[in-house]
């Protein structure tokens, strides 16, 4: 990081409308304690978030964000000259406000409009995988198992073919397997299969590769000292909720296993803003809340801040916003009874402030406008604050076509990513074992055929007999003279005792 004096340390992000007018902000010590961004579709969310990854960029801070709609991009380049924006920041106090885009580097899961974005299937692991294909626990045992195996005979499990490839092999050797693993079926390998299809119909398999993303470069400042704010484009993304569900999930495990220990530090090491962030808690198993709520109370320790981005608090589950110490409330609509007890517990929420009813104010509030509580110098939630907030130097919209090509041309980090890399892993591996197999059998039947080859040579090559009755030997024919003549002697006895005379 670079060198900052103290006063910068602040993030500033707008100005309170209370009697002092004092200035917003969050302070850099506990940036890291994580943050909420929320309110009805139109309200100004993309502008908050806009304003807050230029601020962290500019005191050097990494950000990395999810572009659900594709407005993000526009941080890439500088904002249009605006009257309204210009007295906005009249009006805020803003000093050498300028329209300015922020080092940026695009990403895309789908290789289209970003830097492709890869993970391994042994990075993901067997619990982040079986959420991914919504496995039954039968079927998550298999995938253990898999994984296991995989370790033991040192295949590696890089893409979706070396998976495909192991399940196959499993199948064919089910039963030695189960003596050693415990039982597994056929039918349990056909039912993964069939969901490694449908992810596939779906371009799924595109998140399994190399190269794999290195986490070092979501960290990265430009030659000035300035964060470089990667944005990953998710419009897509958005329509496979569970893919993108699961790769948000996987990137933070990754940081919070992988990042070293720091502590509360002047400013934090990396900041995650997640747009739609309700996509990752919908349908998610107890277990795997149970592992979010873990990272995210863990992760500030290791000095990233998560920002969860949505329509309402509801859409976080209660475990882990109360890990959220700093919120932006944009207005709520009360359209229905069940909007005003969401409204009324989102007041509730807040710290009182005795100027305002908060629950009223939240419905009232112009686009721009917010109500504020960020974490205190002692650590506890500050009084909540009605906030305008300050204009964004980038561009309110979405970078074209030629701007985002133009942006990857110069990105520092494109002739690492671009270009497929395919080593050699468990399919390659499989599929040499099972040729070897092929050869080895084939010479143990070309050996049985040969010798049986031998065989018929030599039968055939004995001297063939005449059919009939075989001719006796010497000592045969003695033997029969000798009975002949014995019986004729007894028989001509026999005949003179009776007759009298000889036969």
């Amino acid at each position: 990081m670079k060198d900052m004096t103290d006063s910068s340390k602040y993030l500033h992000f707008g100005q309170g409308q209370g009697e002092d007018r004092k200035p917003t902000h969050i302070l850099g010590h506990f940036a890291n304690r994580h943050g909420l961004i929320t309110g009805a579709t139109g309200t100004g969310k993309t502008v908050t978030l806009q304003v807050l990854a230029e601020n962290f960029s500019d005191l050097g801070v990494p950000v990395f964000i999810t572009d659900i709609k594709g407005d993000v991009s526009g941080l890439s380049q500088a904002g249009q000259q605006k009257e309204f924006l210009d007295n906005r920041a009249k009006e805020l106090n803003i000093k050498n406000y300028r329209y300015e885009g922020s080092p940026t580097i695009f990403w895309d899961i789908f290789k289209q409009q970003g830097h492709p974005v890869r993970t391994t299937i042994q990075e993901i692991g067997p619990m982040y995988l079986s959420r991914l294909l919504e496995l039954s626990d039968v079927q998550e045992g298999v995938i253990a198992v898999a994984f296991k195996y995989a370790e033991v005979n040192d295949l590696a499990l890089l893409d979706l073919k070396d998976l495909k490839a192991l399940l196959q092999y499993m199948g064919e050797h089910h039963r030695e397997i189960s003596n050693e693993y415990g039982r597994i079926t056929n039918a349990s390998i056909g039912a993964i299969q069939r969901r490694l299809l449908s992810l596939e119909s779906q371009s799924g398999d595109q998140l399994f590769g190399e190269p794999a993303l290195e986490l070092a470069d979501l960290m990265r400042q430009d030659m000035s000292g300035k964060g470089i704010i990667s944005i990953m484009e998710s419009r897509d993304l958005m329509m496979k909720p569970q893919l993108y569900a699961s790769f948000l999930l996987w990137l933070m495990t990754e940081l919070f296993e992988t990042l070293p220990e720091v502590g509360d530090q002047p400013l934090p090491k990396l900041i995650l803003f997640f747009d739609e962030a309700h996509l990752i808690f919908e349908d998610s198993p107890k277990e795997v809340l149970k592992r979010i709520e873990q990272v995210a109370r863990l992760i500030r320790s290791k000095g990233v801040g998560v920002y969860f981005c949505t329509q309402s608090p509801g859409d976080i589950p209660e475990d882990i916003l109360g890990q959220l110490g700093n919120k932006v409330q944009h207005a709520l609509r009360a359209y229905t009874p069940k909007d005003k007890k969401v409204i009324g517990a989102v007041a509730d929420s807040f710290r009182p402030n005795p100027n305002f009813d908060t629950a009223e104010v939240i419905t009232n509030l112009g686009v721009g406008e917010a109500l504020v509580s960020t974490l205190e110098a002692k650590g506890a939630p500050s009084m909540v604050e009605r906030v305008k907030i300050a204009p964004p130097r980038c561009r309110m919209g979405p970078a074209t076509d030629e701007e985002r090509k133009l942006v990857m041309q110069r990105s520092p980090v494109g002739g690492k990513y671009d270009q497929d890399l395919d080593r050699e892993s468990a399919y390659e591996k499989l599929k040499k074992r099972k040729a070897e197999q092929a050869e080895q059998k084939a010479k143990e039947l070309a050996k049985l055929e040969a010798e049986e080859q031998r065989a018929a040579a030599e039968k055939a090559s004995r001297p063939k007999r005449r059919p009939g009755r075989p001719a006796d030997s010497f000592g045969t024919k003695l033997g029969k003279s000798l009975q002949q003549k014995f019986t004729t002697k007894v028989v001509n006895a026999i005949w003179k005792s009776v007759f009298g005379r000889k036969r």
